[in-house]
């Protein structure tokens, strides 16, 4: 039995929904960024079954181009564990990580990324660029897989925009 522990709160989790248990926590982080006005975009880093860092995007508010959820939830985790390396962990993002943020996994050693839905215009995991996890010119290889509860990560987007036009 692994345990989700995030904001206090520590809950049971059966492995086979660990994923989702992690997605959904990820969702609320988006939740957090659309409520600023961001792009709703949340991520966690999680090692051993604990959250050790988390982001959601807010570029804008923090008039950073790097302020992406993913890179903010490293910057937690490596700021909490005293170490950029990051090796073993598992990154949870509602969207498919742009190449950016692919750099950033690769250079902190990320063990799996797994991400909610695709991103046809950006993503660095198949959709679009292949960087995650097939690039063999990197020196680390990460695994990763998506469509954890895409559905919801997509839906929450394409009503972030569907407003906002």
């Amino acid at each position: 039995m692994a345990y989700l522990q995030s904001s206090g709160n520590d809950s049971r989790v059966d492995a086979s929904n660990l994923d989702e248990a992690f997605m959904r926590h990820a969702l609320r982080l988006a939740q957090r960024a659309e409520e600023e006005g961001e792009v709703p975009v949340g991520a966690l880093v999680v090692v051993e079954g604990e959250v050790v860092g988390e982001g959601w995007n807010h570029p804008i508010g923090s008039h950073d181009p790097t302020a992406h959820a993913e890179i903010v939830a490293l910057r937690d985790a490596a700021s909490n564990l005293n170490n950029y390396r990051l090796p073993g962990a598992t990154l949870y993002v509602t969207l498919e990580p742009c190449p950016m943020c692919a750099g950033a996994i690769v250079h902190a050693r990320i063990g799996e990324v797994v991400f909610g839905a695709a991103d046809p215009r950006a993503g660095a995991a198949g959709s679009c660029f292949d960087l995650l996890p097939s690039d063999k010119r990197f020196n680390h290889y990460t695994r990763c897989r998506g469509g954890v509860l895409a559905d919801a990560c997509g839906d929450m987007l394409k009503a972030f925009f569907r407003a906002r036009r």
